[in-house]
């Protein structure tokens, strides 16, 4: 007889407000280090027991949603890599959105080496996918991918942390005049 794979709709519940309560934490600004399975199971009104049946320790959790993160994030640059795409400043539109609703979380995130090296990673891997399937040469006239990779990351980063009166869509139409299409 085949396993039943379903997820059990309180099982996801839980995860989501033990999740949900680590956002709400780190927007009050709690330091990662200051975080407690106590402090989390309280702030989503859970035990800790409840905590304990869905993560070994708050850095499985933390684990587990910096995963979520970037696999969210993944599926919202795959967009922009679809070179031939319509309407493009609306896919770096959404992109950024995703940036903008978790600002607060990613400001923090950010700020630890292991987190910022890969969302650097994401940001050079999509450029150099989109300058190839552009035919972009690499020749010294041409910005650097790491540069452009940093440069973009920082825009990214102001933003989200100090010009968040600033619209998504202004940030990419400011993103694409000033690298048009000759850089990415």
């Amino acid at each position: 007889m085949p396993e039943d794979k379903r997820v059990d709709p309180r099982t996801i519940r839980s995860k989501k407000m033990l999740k949900d309560a680590v956002f709400s934490l780190l927007a009050d600004n709690v330091e990662i280090s200051q975080l407690t399975v106590k402090r989390i199971a309280s702030r989503a009104e859970l035990n800790r027991a409840t905590f304990y049946l869905h993560y070994e320790d708050i850095n499985d959790l933390l684990r587990q949603l910096v995963h979520e993160i970037f696999d969210e994030l993944s599926k919202k640059v795959e967009p922009l890599l679809q070179v031939k795409g319509s309407n493009e400043q609306q896919q770096l539109v959404i992109f950024l959105n995703y940036f903008y609703e978790y600002r607060k979380v990613l400001a923090v995130l950010v700020e630890h080496k292991g987190f910022a090296n890969h969302l650097s990673s994401l940001l050079k891997n999509t450029i150099e996918k989109r300058r190839n399937a552009r035919n972009i040469s690499t020749a010294r006239e041409v910005a650097s991918v790491d540069i452009i990779t940093a440069s973009l990351l920082g825009i990214i980063m102001w933003w989200i942390k100090e010009g968040t009166e600033y619209s998504a869509e202004y940030i990419a139409g400011q993103i694409t005049l000033v690298y048009k299409r000759r850089y990415i």
